[in-house]
């Protein structure tokens, strides 16, 4: 990063004060962790909090869960080069989480099982096998997933605190918060995890509604949407404009990723399904949820707006218009988009409101990496480990080697955050990663719950058709031909990722249906058999 670009980054009204304001919230999230420890001693505790959360907790850490730092930068970063077309994302999430809310489509099944984990439920539904390698490859997609959660935390910090991204120092921020979130998941587990997610709720949603009130203010309605039209043009307001990044396969995709599966398959927010104290109280805080499901996509795509805006068309954002777009014949790369948003940030909002919203955003950062860690790492002690073992496990063994694997996955977060050197949109490598697991997971647990033929056959070729997803990772297409570099500099997609994994999910529902009707599984018992409904 060179001097200009560090100087425009220092010039941010984060203070002292707000570096208090920061340092105190952590500590005490730390604090929860060693306060919840003693209540952690049970599986059922220790990664399903009992089975005791309300509609309303519940509500707020699934919002808490999935409102994370992640999800504030890759949703302004789609906001930053999407525009307002953007907000489609928001609204197929909100509908379909509430659709799951009035139906318990998927998660009211699982909840009636009993079961703590998914791939819990494929031995129930099918066998031991099928149990295992589902785990495998759900922890596969989904520690991959994560892999970029932390370089994205850390363009937030250097962002809106004026840190220099090429300095030690924020390689040991993020260290430190990294060994925070470690300390509380690992001892307090699901308990601790909850806790925090409700602090992190209600300090964010205020953040999020005072900041955009401040950046509504500060820009004008006016001026938003005209340099958003300006910038952008018609593709800034209408989705279904092909080749700007958005499309109808991309629509598809997004009522698949952003949609079912973000609400009813994906582990973080089942996890939150299956702690619930009732099916009654998991479908109203799903109704509930489809408010935050689809705000929290739609406030940090306003915020990257915001940024453009900011950007594009005001002084006190010109010294940052060359950084970002570069003018024609420069030599200069232009600076990486995630940082619009919180550059943008700390130069609207004032000391101690920036230090409040930061310490929220830090908190949401550790809040899903706590959610995620504790998920994948369950998932290798009950749905591998455990089912792999010949002898006895103990509960005891069984916590340990959790947190054992919690901290494993530390590690390898930070290593791939700095070592990936994929260039495309972060939410764009979430969906592809994430979709090793939720595409064939997804056809499998619909089939399984609904369609009393589904065998273990066909759940195994549903499950491994998820493995082609793998192609959609920018060093992947480029390695296999998938991208071809056009022009120096410029690759053309021969199938874009979308594409890839509406294509994946086609492979798996039919070799999931051949399957079971080419090896349908014997005659179940009766509460195997209640399991399809």
């Amino acid at each position: 990063m060179n001097e200009a670009t560090q100087e425009a980054l220092s010039r941010t009204n984060f203070t002292t004060i707000d570096t208090v304001i920061v340092a105190v919230y952590l500590l005490l999230s730390v604090a929860i962790g060693l306060m919840v420890k003693r209540y952690a001693g049970s599986m059922a505790n220790y990664i399903g909090a009992g089975r005791k959360v309300g509609t309303w907790l519940g509500v707020a850490t699934m919002t808490g869960t999935e409102l994370g730092l992640v999800t504030v930068m890759y949703s302004a970063q789609k906001g930053f080069s999407g525009g307002f077309a953007a907000f489609h994302i928001a609204v197929i999430a909100g509908v379909a989480t509430l659709f799951v809310g009035l139906t318990g489509f998927i998660v009211g099944p699982l909840r009636r099982a009993r079961v703590l984990t998914i791939p819990e439920f494929y031995e129930k539904r099918f066998n031991k096998s099928i149990r295992v390698i589902g785990g495998i490859m759900l922890v596969f997609g989904g520690v991959l997933n994560m892999g970029l959660f932390l370089k994205a935390g850390s363009m937030f910090i250097v962002g809106v605190t004026g840190l220099a991204s090429d300095g030690e120092v924020l390689k040991w921020v993020m260290v430190g918060l990294l060994v925070m979130v470690l300390i509380y998941t690992t001892l307090g587990g699901m308990i601790s995890v909850i806790l925090t997610d409700y602090v992190q709720f209600v300090v964010l949603s205020f953040g999020l509604l005072v900041a955009t009130g401040m950046a509504v203010s500060k820009l004008g309605w006016s001026k938003i949407f005209e340099t958003v039209h300006t910038e952008l043009g018609d593709a800034g307001f209408n989705p279904t404009i092909e080749g700007t990044g958005f499309g109808w396969s991309y629509i598809l995709w997004m009522l698949v990723t952003a949609g079912l599966i973000g609400s009813a398959v994906w582990p973080t927010a089942v996890s939150r399904a299956l702690a619930m104290r009732s099916e009654k109280a998991l479908k109203q805080q799903y109704c509930w949820s489809s408010i935050s499901f689809a705000v929290r996509f739609l406030i940090p795509y306003f915020w990257g707006i915001c940024a453009l805006v900011f950007i594009s068309a005001t002084p006190e954002g010109a010294d940052l218009k060359a950084l970002f777009f570069p003018p024609e014949g420069s030599t200069q790369e232009g600076l990486n988009n995630l940082y619009a948003m919180p550059v943008f940030i700390g130069r609207i909002l004032p000391p101690v409101l920036i230090g409040i919203i930061t310490a929220g955003m830090i908190a949401a950062f550790m809040s899903t990496h706590d959610s995620y860690f504790l998920c994948w790492s369950s998932v290798i002690t009950q749905d591998i480990v455990a089912p792999l073992r010949k002898k006895p496990f103990s509960t005891k063994s069984r916590v340990k080697l959790t947190r054992i694997v919690i901290i494993l996955m530390g590690g390898y977060v930070l290593y791939w955050s700095l070592f990936y050197k994929g260039g495309e949109d972060i939410w764009d490598y979430m969906a592809v990663t994430g979709g090793i697991y939720f595409t064939g997971a997804f056809v499998v647990l619909m089939l399984g719950v609904y369609w009393k033929k589904m065998s273990s056959f066909g759940a195994l070729l549903g499950l491994l058709a998820g493995f082609l997803m793998v192609v959609g990772l920018e060093p992947v297409q480029k390695a296999v031909g998938l991208k071809v570099e056009s022009s120096p500099g410029e690759w053309t997609e021969v199938l874009t990722s979308p594409q890839i994994g509406l294509i994946t999910v086609g492979i798996s529902l039919v070799l999931s249906v051949l399957g079971s009707l080419m090896r349908p599984d014997k005659a179940k018992g009766k509460e195997e058999g209640n399991l399809a409904v």
